[in-house]
């Protein structure tokens, strides 16, 4: 009798990461015969999912604790303050490294939340300021953020990782690049103490070379 197959790996993290960086470069696994099953969501909820064996793997932006959990630092994602062409220059060259965020007082604000998690993240490090702005739109995707930056709606912050094809064809720019730009450190994160898969194992090195790349 033939073997029986490697069940799926299930594999969760954040949608924009894992869309933007894992699912293009899947090609190799599949042709290795791994199968993947990947579920996204927010990193509180696929932590617990992964304590309860509804998951293999998980990416996270936060670290677990416990002993329930391993967790290895995976990737450093770089913040950027982003705006398309219009906006760039209607703000001015070198304006926001001059005036700090009252180059920004006038502009939208583009989140993925009502409380601008990344935005108010962004100015605290950067400017050393807190930021009481309400943001013109909120939509809860940075895909979506992004596509809104792009199409000259506002200014927002977005990881490197995401918006690297539009730095690169100048259709977003940055507005500062400050020497010590905000970062978040992402995880790998698996039970202690579970099974050795093979395919989990593959899929594991993957992820850790996409982040290579990638962040």
């Amino acid at each position: 009798d033939e073997p029986a197959p490697e069940p799926p790996v299930l594999l969760a993290g954040p949608a924009e990461f894992l869309a933007a960086a894992v699912v293009p470069s899947l090609g190799p696994l599949v042709r290795r015969g791994v199968r993947l099953r990947i579920t996204t969501g927010v990193s509180d909820e696929l932590l617990a999912g992964l304590r309860a064996g509804r998951f293999d793997l998980v990416v996270s932006t936060i670290r677990p604790r416990g002993r329930a959990l391993l967790a290895e630092p995976f990737a450093d994602e770089t913040f950027v303050l982003v705006a398309a062409p219009s906006w760039t220059e209607r703000i001015g060259p070198d304006r926001v490294a001059a005036d700090g965020p009252a180059a920004l007082a006038d502009v939208p604000l583009l989140s993925y939340a009502d409380d601008l998690p990344i935005l108010r993240r962004y100015w605290r490090h950067v400017f050393d300021t807190r930021l009481t702005a309400e943001p013109a739109v909120v939509v809860p995707d940075l895909r979506a953020v992004k596509a809104a930056a792009v199409a000259g709606v506002g200014v927002t912050v977005l990881p490197r990782y995401l918006c690297h094809a539009e730095l690169a064809d100048g259709s977003l720019r940055t507005l500062l690049d400050p020497a010590d730009p905000p970062i978040n450190t992402a995880f790998l994160v698996q039970r202690a103490g579970a099974l050795p898969s093979p395919h989990v194992g593959l899929v594991r090195e993957h992820l850790r070379s996409v982040a290579d790349r990638s962040c």
